[in-house]
């Protein structure tokens, strides 16, 4: 089964094979789960290359590949394997649809073993085109789509089959966000993947860097004063990093966000972590 996305390169599915085949080694006999699997196309390209694919899809009826079984899951209940089952984890194009996005990568973390890792990929919610759409009308696409609605977003509905809704692109995010909450699940950015380069994005490029660069800048140096509890070497890892993903010409250019993330902790390891910043009530107010 070989749709025309995967050799299309206006098509995500081109750069996750591409990525998928440069790792090809990495992947021989590792446990992999596909998860929205759509119609199959990947956990194919996974079988080929010699892994151990656990496909799970909202709506299993769309899985077309033969060769292994689609079942039913919804992340917002559970992915039915056991914590730190995984060595990777595949969510092509899911994130967007998913309600409960914290919900979804602590799932995805709990079944990963520790140095798993997680592909994502996702609609760009940070590059020029769309930044300028939702500042015009709080909508993914330039002059071309409503904003997410009743009518455009539900994008399936059967009650035959499963109570649940297949939600639209209602909840696109950007990868200051998708940081934050691999950070609080347990993992870390270990690469951020280039596609290609949006026109419109370049169009705005030259008018709009100057000013993202300075207000970047500016936004870094006094968040550094702030906080004065916590240690600036702390302050300054985590704000440098925030800061190199706001001011890249590759992130804010490219058509799509494709990220590969590493579990580095377990859940109860990270809140543990952030106990130590954690302000009391009385500082809160």
């Amino acid at each position: 089964m070989v749709t025309e996305h995967i050799n299309n390169p206006k098509s995500i599915k081109f750069y996750v094979k591409r990525y998928l085949y440069e790792i090809r080694e990495e992947l021989k006999n590792k446990t992999v789960i596909d998860f929205p699997a759509g119609n199959g196309a990947t956990s194919e390209i996974l079988t080929e290359l010699g892994c151990n694919v656990a496909p799970y899809d909202l709506f299993p009826e769309y899985f077309l590949f033969k060769d292994i079984v689609c079942k039913r899951a919804n992340i917002a209940d559970n992915i039915p394997v056991e914590n730190g089952h995984a060595d990777y984890v595949i969510c092509q194009e899911g994130i967007e649809h998913f309600s409960d996005q914290l919900k979804a990568f602590k799932e995805f973390a709990r079944v990963l073993k520790r140095g798993g890792r997680l592909i994502l990929t996702t609609p760009s919610y940070s590059n020029l085109k769309s930044k300028f759409s939702y500042l015009l009308f709080e909508g993914e696409y330039f002059n071309k789509f409503m904003p997410p609605n009743e009518i455009d977003s539900i994008w399936m509905s059967d009650q035959s089959i499963s109570k649940e809704i297949y939600h639209g692109h209602i909840f696109l995010v950007g990868i200051q966000r998708l940081r934050i909450l691999a950070k609080l699940s347990g993992l870390r950015i270990s690469n951020v993947i280039y596609t290609r380069t949006n026109k419109t994005s370049l169009i705005l490029f030259p008018l709009f860097y100057p000013f993202i660069l300075l207000s970047s800048w500016l936004t870094y140096t006094k968040a550094l004063r702030k906080n004065r509890e916590i240690p600036n070497t702390v302050k300054k890892k985590i704000y440098k990093e925030q800061l190199s993903l706001n001011i890249n010409p590759r992130i804010l250019l490219d058509s799509h966000t494709f990220i590969v993330f590493e579990k580095e902790q377990e859940i109860d390891d990270v809140y543990q972590d952030l106990s130590a910043i954690f302000k009391p009530f009385g500082q809160i107010i």
